[in-house]
């Protein structure tokens, strides 16, 4: 009996340290969260981001107080997305940063954010002008003289005019996802292009001076 007792805890030991490595890589596999009680560097980098973006003007101490939630949810109004002052996923991906969530979470806050500066910045042009616009925000996430994400890309100062003129903030157009998809596959009718312009808009003379690559409906894309 002595040693079938002993056979049966070695069994039911290995089942709960199964169950325990089971439990505890599921835990790993959610995605991140943060909210008010929160601290530590993630809070730190989120308060630094809204403060850079002009959400936050509070002491960036890493504790997620009062404060830092007024922040988010402006910066969750401002950018469409559920206003409850956590910051999940969606959120992460719109401050550019790790979600530490699924594939596919990740990849649908991509295209969620894509999508908008598409439609914001490209509505009513031809679907290729779309892809295009949506291309050459790719493009300056691989080219070292931008950040290397997209909603660094997307808030970087100054990037993009619908940032200041409201458009961001409209309904998406329908066919914007779809470009925004194109382009995260590989479209890109802009030939390599990290910027483009209304030349009957345009103010600035030194966009004129960038090298043209193409021209799709009324944007000109450039080197």
């Amino acid at each position: 009996m002595g040693a079938q007792r002993r056979k049966l805890m070695a069994s039911l030991a290995v089942i709960f340290a199964v169950n325990i490595l089971i439990i505890t890589l599921a835990q790993s596999a959610q995605a991140a969260t943060y909210r008010q009680g929160s601290s530590g560097e993630a809070v730190r980098t989120i308060q630094t981001k809204l403060q850079r973006w002009g959400y936050y003007d509070g002491a960036i101490d890493g504790i997620f107080g009062s404060e830092t939630t007024a922040a988010v949810k402006e910066f969750q109004r401002k950018n469409g997305l559920a206003v409850d002052g956590i910051v999940g996923p969606r959120t992460l991906e719109a401050l550019g940063m790790p979600t530490g969530g699924s594939t596919s979470s990740a990849q649908q806050g991509s295209v969620d954010l894509l999508a908008r500066v598409i439609s914001a910045e490209a509505r009513g042009e031809p679907y290729s002008g779309q892809v295009a616009v949506g291309a050459v925000i790719l493009n300056r996430v691989e080219h070292p003289s931008f950040p290397n994400t997209i909603a660094g890309v997307v808030y970087q100062p100054g990037a993009f005019t619908c940032m200041v003129d409201g458009q961001f903030d409209q309904p998406v157009a329908d066919s914007a996802y779809k470009a925004a998809r194109d382009a995260l596959n590989g479209a890109d009718p802009s030939g390599g292009a990290i910027y483009y312009f209304n030349p009957a808009t345009a103010t600035s003379s030194w966009i004129w001076s960038r090298p043209l690559i193409t021209v799709i409906g009324k944007h000109r894309f450039c080197a």
